[in-house]
């Protein structure tokens, strides 16, 4: 297994077809899965083979702040570490190891996984906020 950060489109695909397993990304079409990558400054893809097995992506200001989304891992890898070594991919990587807070949000029931790789929610009392963009 081995981490990539450059994506083929073959290898786009195969994201995407990650994002249909999951229920925050399965209503994402092809083209909205290609933009939200081409939109990302930094992508961590796991390779077994030729095929995508786990995927991440970064978006930062490279100094402040470094916000973790959509780390996926394809169902047949799971409880296999891959999560894992693209965590510290992202954590090792030369354009954000000095980055101030490295964040993600996720579920509750992830909290432990999360915190064994150093991520707490201990944040002062910060809430997530949205706004609906819909069209």
């Amino acid at each position: 297994m081995n981490i990539i950060n450059q994506l083929t489109e073959a290898q786009v695909q195969q994201v995407h077809g990650l994002y249909q397993n999951e229920w925050w990304t399965n209503a994402r079409s092809l083209e909205q899965t290609r933009q939200c990558i081409k939109g990302s400054q930094l992508i961590f893809a796991a390779i077994d083979a030729d095929s995508v097995i786990g995927f991440t992506r970064v978006l930062t200001d490279y100094t402040f702040k470094a916000l973790v989304f959509d780390l996926i891992i394809n169902p047949d890898y799971r409880k296999k570490h891959v999560g894992r070594k693209i965590l510290n991919a992202v954590k090792q990587h030369a354009d954000i190891s000095g980055v101030s807070h490295i964040e993600l949000y996720c579920l509750p029931e992830l909290f432990d996984y999360y915190r064994s790789h150093g991520f707490d929610n201990n944040v002062g009392g910060v809430m997530l906020m949205r706004l609906r963009n819909d069209k």
